[in-house]
């Protein structure tokens, strides 16, 4: 697996990529990948079908100057920035037929975040279908999308987040795991003690992602990619 080294990315380009990465697996013949980044400023980035106004404090959103993307995978709407640590994998479904199957696909990925993750916060959880708490409390949420041979598979660690502003840009949630027990954003979400540098070198030795690579290969496509849906409004207001 290769360790994508990707900077100087602004939003869009950021969610791009992530796409641009599954892409070039299936198109490009670029290989199973990972890269783990950070959003430059506050960004709101909702699911595939996420309905805006139901998820999402657009007026505050437009208040604050915070931009409401939407990404390629499914799931819910989250806030990510500094203090936000992101992960993109692309897995093939070739070489390992089995991640055909979500449930496994979420149990192989999530396993090895857990794994990671627990060198530095050993009680934390898998909570719901792919979520970790750390007493009790939500610090990652995740989300895949599913090509023909390579899937997407994305997700967040809060470290050094606010949690207050987190909890003026979303709205209480439509769709909740049981062990949220009805807690509203701030109350239910947390940061966790972790060093993002040192949970990226244990992640990359979680996925044996030995090779290291700058976006050289992926820099094409993701322009195109950016210029055929994240530089659109009709892609990000679609819901």
């Amino acid at each position: 697996m290769k360790f994508i080294n990707a900077v100087g990315l602004d939003a869009r380009d950021q969610l791009a990529f992530d796409e641009a990465m599954l892409m070039s697996a299936e198109e490009a013949n670029q290989g199973e990948a990972l890269r783990v980044w950070e959003f430059e400023s506050p960004t709101v980035v909702a699911g595939r079908s996420t309905r805006l106004e139901v998820e999402i404090d657009l007026a505050f959103c437009e208040r604050a100057g915070v931009d409401v993307l939407r990404r390629c995978s499914g799931g819910a709407s989250v806030v990510g920035g500094p203090g936000c640590l992101m992960y993109s994998i692309v897995l093939s479904t070739i070489q390992n037929p089995a991640l055909r199957k979500i449930d496994y696909a979420h149990q192989y990925v999530m396993s090895r975040v857990l794994s990671a993750l627990q060198e530095y916060v050993p009680n934390v959880q898998l909570c719901g279908i792919c979520d970790l708490a750390w007493n009790g409390r939500k610090c990652s949420g995740n989300s895949l999308r599913v090509h023909r041979d390579h899937l997407l598979y994305h997700g967040t660690i809060l470290y050094n987040f606010d949690l207050r502003f987190l909890h003026r840009c979303l709205k209480f949630a439509p769709r909740q795991p049981e062990y949220r027990q009805g807690r509203d954003h701030f109350d239910f979400v947390t940061n966790v003690p972790v060093d993002p540098l040192g949970f990226g070198k244990s992640l990359r030795l979680q996925f044996d992602a030995t090779e290291s690579v700058d976006s050289t290969d992926y820099q094409s496509r993701m322009h195109q990619i950016r210029c055929d849906r994240y530089d659109r409004d009709s892609w990000h207001k679609r819901h």
